[in-house]
């Protein structure tokens, strides 16, 4: 029975400590799209996504209203364009990621995510293509998302696909001044049913339409913190789980609503903190309140492991269907404590590369040298996707090579993007050892049958 102390409860973290639904988002298959003429596939594609999405934000939005629940984003995730597009003869597949953004525009999404490959273990022609297509995609659409899945535990590291996608990132940041890469991931271990942004993508063994809802409340573990100041580490993780069920029922009730009002199967809650720029919504003022001077102290790995699994053990017991990621972000950029410690020089590249050996994806939002080379993109996109296949997680890299900034400037993305301060990397070149391409062979422990 619901008591009014939990009412009461609830409606302060919603009104004092930042408590939202991060994003509602419908996957939908295109794998029934595909047709050799260009135009007709297009046209196949806008057909069915705006059929299918037509009432998203509408319903979004009646539910945020009926229930007094921020949700703060709708979003479309799609099959990867470079399997649903691979039978069309063409090219360039960047009209398929113009098509995604009118799409995006009509339903009133603000991102819409999928084009996307898979290439862990080697390129099919459409992912090539695919992948060459990015730069000119990202820069010529809004509301597009792309992600690459570039390794995995099972496959190993397709160390071809990380050179290019060196490359990639290089360019496409050249060509819109670094604001394209924000749309663009690249991953090790990809989850087929994550519901953020920006790499989302509709999964193969996915349903025909799903909803998936990632939750969030950095702001609401931070408050409940302070209740248990100077308590023993095991009795603050007790609170970080009970905190977490709270948050992932709210999850569970607008996930089961938004399913039952459009008539599409409930996919997963996604139980991830994810911080956003404003003060009060943060990562790294959690870890903080567990003891640190600050994030990027020794004991910020230690930490955020605590943090990390208290929260997947409360959330997963508050939903009967968890799944995405689920777990902390520690995107710079998006969290006003990783700003602030960044800024400070208190937080380094190597660090966070050691926290996400414990967190939820990987090196995210992370502002870079305009001079960075397209080797060294490439090296640290190898020593992520190392992390994840030998770890048996989801890691990924979202980094921003920005023209004409250098270590110390600030570059400001806007709304939930944030801004952050451009860090430096190493000076020393992996240019030889990524040159070698080939493949990372998978790991021993991929070995489970």
């Amino acid at each position: 029975m619901i008591t009014t102390s939990e009412i009461l409860e609830t409606i302060e973290m919603i009104s004092q400590q930042h408590l939202d639904i991060r994003t509602i988002t419908m996957g939908i298959s295109l794998r029934d799209c595909g047709h050799p003429d260009l135009k007709t596939c297009c046209d196949r594609i806008y057909d069915k996504v705006t059929r299918r999405a037509e009432n998203l934000v509408r319903t979004g939005e009646d539910i945020e209203r009926e229930f007094g629940i921020p949700i703060v984003n709708k979003r479309i995730s799609v099959t990867p364009i470079a399997i649903a597009c691979e039978s069309c003869d063409t090219g360039d597949y960047a009209p398929f990621a113009r098509i995604l953004d009118r799409v995006a525009k009509e339903v009133g999404v603000n991102f819409i995510g999928g084009f996307s490959a898979l290439v862990q273990k080697g390129f099919t022609k459409g992912d090539e293509k695919l992948i060459r297509s990015i730069p000119e995609a990202l820069c010529t659409t809004e509301r597009v998302c792309s992600s690459v899945n570039v390794g995995s535990t099972r496959a190993g590291i397709n160390m071809d696909a990380v050179a290019l996608m060196g490359r990639i990132v290089r360019e496409t940041a050249d060509r819109s001044d670094g604001q394209g890469c924000a749309k663009l991931v690249v991953f090790c271990n990809a989850v087929e049913d994550n519901p953020f942004m920006a790499g989302a993508f509709h999964g193969v063994g996915e349903p025909e339409c799903v909803i998936n809802v990632g939750v969030s409340g950095p702001g609401v573990v931070h408050s409940a913190l302070k209740k248990c100041a100077g308590e023993p580490l095991n009795v603050a993780a007790e609170v970080i789980k009970k905190t977490a069920f709270r948050v992932t029922r709210m999850g569970e009730l607008v996930a089961q609503e938004a399913s039952r009002r459009l008539g599409v199967p409930f996919g997963i809650v996604d139980l991830s903190l994810a911080p956003t720029p404003a003060v009060g919504d943060s990562v790294a003022d959690i870890l903080e309140e567990l003891g640190l001077e600050s994030v990027g102290a020794p004991g910020t790995t230690a930490a955020l492991a605590l943090l990390n699994d208290a929260v997947k053990k409360g959330g997963v017991m508050a939903s009967s269907n968890v799944g995405g990621l689920s777990g902390a972000f520690i995107p710079v950029s998006e969290d006003a404590g990783m700003i602030r410690a960044a800024a400070a020089g208190r937080l380094t590249i190597e660090k966070l590369e050691a926290m996400t050996c414990v967190c939820s994806v990987g090196l995210d939002m992370i502002a870079l040298p305009g001079d960075t080379s397209a080797e060294t993109i490439a090296a640290v996109i190898a020593d992520e996707a190392a992390i994840g296949m030998i770890n048996q997680k989801t890691t990924a890299v979202r980094v921003i090579p920005v023209p004409g900034k250098t270590v110390g400037d600030f570059v400001d993305f806007g709304g939930l993007l944030g801004r952050a301060p451009v860090m430096a990397v190493s000076p020393a070149s992996p240019a030889a050892f990524i040159h070698r391409g080939g493949r990372i062979p998978a790991p021993i422990n991929s070995l489970k049958n």
